[in-house]
């Protein structure tokens, strides 16, 4: 799929043009960036079939730059980014993976220092530079130095929502042809983890040959690392390697509970094996050297004794006590929240804020996607780069969404827009917005979006503010991560999960797949915790809402299950939960 490439392509571009402070075009080449990224097919199936007008159908995609789509597709560039990345010679991906590094900051910093790239960065912060720049200083430069410090922790690895697109696409394609049986993904794709290092392909097949052939011959491979007759190795377009095996019908089973791990999971299950006169590996089960046919997961988990567990689980985090507690009739595995479960999405952002879309374009999109409700959550009036809502613009929005309700409903759809908001944490832990406006929504998110360096004594309390106050009834993004960018806030999350039982507020699990926050472990302390969760896609344009399958994804890994998630409930149910909150008034 050429997808992600020309998402990132089209990001950039739109970061070329705000160095250069133009209007409207940086926006429009994000929204097509945002479009082409979260496209269930192949952006190339969709112009082979249709050409340019195809393309111009998809949302935010005009004339112009279904134009340079088609000379990408075609001639494997565009002209002008090329033009654009001559002026400004800069690695501007790499850069603005930096933390508190923009586009007019790489401007500035080019023009003044001559940084190209994270090494020119790195060693003018090192040296001091930085800090004599006019807006710059030394906490500035510190900051710097910290951000790439964590970006390369971070290298060789890829977010989960970059993976799993290209992964499912060449799992339907291999699916497809006659010559296989079986085929899965394994490894820490299939076990959803928030990034990914490589993906392997476990295969069943009576002529691999045919297989292989076809699998290093997939599009988007710029090099094939290895061919073998059942094995082979090739490295994608976006930088990760793919592999694949053929494995007999007989070991498959086997295999797949090897190669999806985790190695600590794994570890433990071979000891178990072990201690039962077993010995596990990836070709199979053997007892005193007679294989045990496992064409089945569930085949080798049951001959040791234990229940098949969900791969989300397999971390070592108690799922094999747990599965053996359970063989013995004893509940303990959870039964985890489904993909299919959630019936509403409450952080979504409209064109109030800035946002790509109007209250009925995401309306009908969260109706396609068979949602009963969909919360409106438009940030407030601190957020002005965002267009932040006042009071005045709330108020006006609200009665758009009570005047769009009535006009679905006489439509006949049964489903319903809710008033809510993203209010800004400010730093002493009161909102950005007048009690008065939040009383008359349905609900209210509260969010920190600046000063995110505080010591954690303070964020904690800041944060233990906000839920305290009677009209806020979910935290977004609680711990303030980016995935490969920022680390979490300093916080004492054990204080945050007493808060939250007190006060009756909900954690938000937010699914965009740069923030996947919170993060496994806490959404187990929650579950254990009794504080209810949400899963959000916090959508700025329609198509966006589907990243909540990495916010259902992430919920698993945690342990959650449906009825520590809100929005499972139906309306009216939803309602009342955030009723509760209103008894602490």
């Amino acid at each position: 799929m050429k997808n992600e490439e020309l998402a990132k392509i089209f990001f950039a571009m739109s970061q070329y043009l705000q160095m250069q402070d133009i209007a409207f075009k940086p926006q429009a080449y994000e929204k097509a960036a945002f479009t082409i990224q979260t496209l269930p097919e192949d952006i190339e199936d969709i112009f082979q079939k249709g050409g340019e007008k195809a393309l111009e159908s998809l949302p935010g995609i005009g004339k112009s730059i279904a134009e340079k789509i088609k000379e990408y597709l075609t001639t494997g560039a565009i002209g002008e980014y090329e033009q654009l990345k001559k002026k400004f010679p800069v690695d501007i991906e790499n850069l603005t993976a930096v933390e508190g590094i923009g586009p007019k900051t790489i401007k500035i910093l080019y023009q003044k220092l001559k940084i190209k790239n994270l090494a020119d960065l790195e060693k003018a912060a090192q040296e001091g530079k930085i800090r004599r720049l006019s807006g710059f200083g030394i906490k500035s430069e510190q900051n710097i130095l910290q951000a790439i410090a964590f970006l390369k922790k971070s290298t060789g690895r890829f977010l989960l929502g970059e993976i799993l697109p290209v992964v499912k696409n060449v799992w339907q394609k291999l699916n497809s042809l006659k010559e296989v049986q079986q085929v899965s993904p394994a490894g820490s794709v299939r076990r959803r983890k928030e990034t990914i290092g490589d993906v392997d392909f476990l295969v069943v097949s009576d002529n691999p040959a045919k297989v292989m052939d076809y699998f290093c011959s997939l599009p988007g491979i710029i090099k094939i690392l290895a061919k073998g007759e059942t094995r082979s190795s090739v490295r994608m377009r976006q930088g990760f390697d793919m592999d694949i095996r053929v494995v007999p019908a007989q070991s498959y089973g086997a295999a797949l509970q090897y190669f999806t791990g985790s190695k600590e999971h794994n570890i433990v299950l071979r000891k178990l094996a072990m201690d039962k006169g077993f010995k596990l590996n990836e070709y199979g089960l053997f007892r005193s050297g007679k294989m045990i046919v496992c064409a089945k997961e569930e085949d080798v988990y049951k001959n040791l004794g234990l229940c098949w567990m969900e791969p989300e689980l397999r971390e070592n985090q108690g799922e094999i006590e747990a599965a053996l507690a359970q063989a013995k009739g004893k509940q303990s595995l959870p039964k985890l929240i489904g993909y299919n479960d959630i019936l509403g999405d409450l952080h979504v952002h409209s064109n109030w804020d800035g946002g790509a879309d109007s209250l009925q374009e995401l309306a009908l999109f969260a109706i396609e996607m068979g949602y009963q409700y969909l919360g409106i959550a438009d940030h407030t009036k601190f957020l002005r780069i965002e267009k932040g809502l006042d009071e005045k613009k709330l108020a006006q929005r609200s009665g758009a969404i009570q005047a769009l309700n009535r006009k679905l409903a006489t439509q006949g759809y049964h489903f319903r827009i809710l008033e809510g908001c993203e209010a800004n944490i400010m730093p002493d832990g009161s909102l950005d917005i007048a009690q008065q406006a939040l009383s008359k929504l349905d609900y209210v998110i509260a969010g920190i979006h600046s000063q995110m360096k505080m010591p954690a004594l303070q964020m904690t309390e800041r944060i233990i503010k906000a839920m305290q106050n009677p009209y806020v009834n979910i935290i977004s993004h609680p711990t303030g991560r980016l995935l490969q960018k920022r680390d979490e806030y300093e916080i004492d999350f054990e204080k945050i999960l007493q808060a939250a039982q007190k006060t009756n507020t909900i954690l938000e699990i937010n699914s965009f797949p740069a923030r996947l926050d919170l993060k496994d472990v806490f959404i187990k302390k929650a579950k254990e915790a009794g504080v209810k969760m949400v899963i959000n896609s916090d959508a700025h344009q329609k198509e966006q809402m589907h990243f909540v399958e990495y916010g259902i994804a992430q919920a698993r890994r945690g342990w959650a299950e449906k009825k520590d998630i809100i929005n499972t409930l139906p309306l009216n149910k939803l309602l009342a939960c955030f009723g509760e909150k209103q008894k602490i008034k």
